[in-house]
This record gives C-alpha cells, structure tokens and sequence, in this order.
C-alpha cells in the first residue's frame, strides 16, 4: 500500500458541491500553499463576483499566498510549497477568450490546443503538490448555444486529459467526496 501523498490531485464537482472546500481541506496541513485563483479578479462592477472571491479568500489561511493568474505552466514549472489551482473551469474560460475563439479567428483554435496542452504538460511535469480543481458539466444541461456546448465539450476534454495524469481524482457530489481513483 503506498502511504506517500499524491503528487497530482483533480477535484471535480458541480457548482456548489463543495469541491474547492475539499480541495483546501486536502491542503489544510500544509503550512503554506499557493493558491492560484484563475477567475477574474474581483471588483465593483460584479458584487455577486466580488461576494464569491471574497467567501474563497476569507476561508483561507493567512499563511497561503494568492496568485491570480492563468499562466497555470509558469506555476507548475517554479519550485515551491503545494499549489491549489481554483478552478480550470475559469482558467479554459480565461484562455478562450485571450485565443480568440469567440471571435473565430484564424488560428484561435490551434492557440486553445497549444494553451491546452502546454498546461497538460506541465501539470504532468511538475514537480509541487498540486490539487486542482474543475468543474463536472458532463451531467448538465445541454447549453441552449453554440458557444456553450463548446466551452462544455472542452471543459470535458481538459478534465479528462487532467485526471489522466493524476495519481488522485474525486468527485464531490451535493458535499459528499468520492473518490474515483
């Protein structure tokens, strides 16, 4: 029976299945984490945002430093403490927009791949603890538009390239942690 920790860690979840709570709770010993917030930062012109960024902050230790960024291969390729990257979901959707996939420009495609691998690539590389989480949307609702189906279908592709790569994968359910592997 190996007894070490898992280097590589994917959270999965649905939206309030308490995933990014279990995903620090898999952290909570170590005394300093980086924690990678890939959402857009906070500010006054979304207070529903601002109140959900200020709720993941709050709960943190103060020991754990915050990161906002999305250059995920930059992180995973420093030394340093364990990493909590919060979430992939908002990292792809960040991504998306700076490749100019909405807009269908020449090449968009090709940069999300690039984009997508590199981070694959980097998580399989690192050498920190990692913990990472995602949301779960392949039990959803079928997005009424084109442009959710696709960031659906992709977010989907990530996961499973991610969990792949990873020694342990849970799914968070209404709270409840299960561990898929």
């Amino acid at each position: 029976m190996n007894l070490r920790r898992p280097r590589r860690t994917l959270v999965l979840g649905g939206a309030r299945s308490g995933k990014s709570r279990y995903a620090e709770q898999l952290l909570a010993r170590a005394r300093r984490v980086e924690y990678v917030a890939c959402g857009l930062p906070a500010d006054d012109g979304d207070p529903e945002w601002a109140a959900r960024v200020a709720l993941h902050r709050d709960r943190r230790p103060g020991s754990w430093r915050t990161v906002e960024t999305v250059d995920l291969v930059r992180v995973l390729g420093e030394p340093g403490p364990p990493v909590l990257v919060d979430c992939l979901s908002t990292w792809l959707a960040r991504v998306m927009d700076d490749c100019d996939v909405w807009t269908g420009a020449e090449g968009a495609d090709e940069r999300l791949a690039r984009a997508v691998d590199d981070v694959v690539a980097a998580w399989v590389g690192t050498r920190r603890r990692v913990v990472a989480v995602s949301n779960e949307v392949g039990s959803g609702v079928v997005p009424a538009t084109a442009s959710g189906r696709r960031y659906r279908d992709e977010l989907g592709i990530l996961n499973a390239r991610v969990a792949a790569a990873s020694q342990r994968v849970w799914l968070l359910t209404a709270g409840l942690p299960q561990r898929l592997r």
